[in-house]
């Protein structure tokens, strides 16, 4: 059904509730509503949730990000605490606006991205982030002596296809912040990579290399201690930006998106030096 173009809210009494749409980053989608029952349009089944409430919308005609807030319980069944802290709605998208609960009419009010999740107690609130934020993006990109394109994306046009692989998890430390791995390449091509995790309770969720210790990888957010050894991974290669890495290990640097030979700051800072 396409969106409406009706006043709300033109008469004394109307039959509208607040509806929600969140899509998490793995593709799963989630809808909810302040009426007391579930409403159905757009293909999506949109459940209640009336301790899930936005607090004031704020928009603008001009150039200037909108805001809002969302906050609820964490006794939904579909937002657990797990999966907060987990990071899996970290980045989705989401929006929000107004339907009519008899005619199923809706218009859309907001909509961006998810971006810091907090909770307290049995509560949780999400900033969310307007489209209009994109616009605040460079457009012209600042020089830097590194790579500004991400590894195997736009710009660096390696495939990732050539760089990932399928391995299995063989230990993982005390405080789950680093993992061995069975399979794969050597550790020393997954600095900066990334895992995927592909079965058990984290299953879809990513983690960023950020080192290698030895063997360990370490991860930029601890595993839980309920992956089970023996648990499938997919493992992408790593690229540390630099121009002879990617001339001496991708021999790519035809592509490389940086000014490594341009003087920087720090220039300014010399001194002569005194010759003899």
């Amino acid at each position: 059904m396409a969106e409406s173009s009706r006043t709300w809210f033109s008469q004394p009494l109307e039959t509208v509730a607040i509806w929600w749409r969140l899509e998490r980053r793995d593709g799963v989608t989630l809808g909810f509503t302040s009426h007391d029952r579930n409403l159905e349009f757009d293909g999506l089944v949109h459940r209640t949730a009336p301790g899930m409430v936005p607090s004031a919308i704020r928009r603008t005609a001009d150039f200037e990000a909108d805001s809002a807030e969302v906050a609820g319980a964490l006794s939904h069944d579909s937002i657990r605490e797990a999966d907060l802290a987990a990071g899996r709605f970290d980045g989705g998208s989401i929006a929000m606006g107004l339907v009519d609960w008899e005619t199923l009419e809706h218009t859309t009010l907001y909509a961006g991205t998810i971006g810091a999740v907090s909770h307290e107690g049995a509560g949780f609130s999400a900033e969310l982030r307007s489209v209009k934020d994109l616009l605040a993006r460079q457009i012209v990109p600042r020089t830097a002596p590194t790579c500004r394109a991400e590894f195997c994306g736009t710009g660096c046009t390696l495939s990732a296809i050539g760089f990932t692989h399928q391995a299995t998890l063989a230990e993982i430390s005390a405080d789950g912040t680093s993992v061995r791995v069975t399979g794969g390449p050597a550790a020393a091509l997954l600095t900066f990579g990334m895992l995927r995790w592909i079965g058990g309770p984290e299953a879809g969720l990513t983690r960023r290399i950020e080192a290698i210790d030895g063997t360990w990888l370490v991860l930029d957010r601890s595993t839980s201690a309920d992956v089970a050894i023996g648990t499938g991974i997919e493992l992408r290669e790593g690229c540390d930006h630099t121009l002879e890495t990617c001339a001496s290990r991708f021999d790519n640097a035809i592509n490389f998106q940086g000014e490594p030979f341009l003087p920087g700051n720090d220039l300014l800072t010399r001194y002569p030096a005194a010759q003899p």
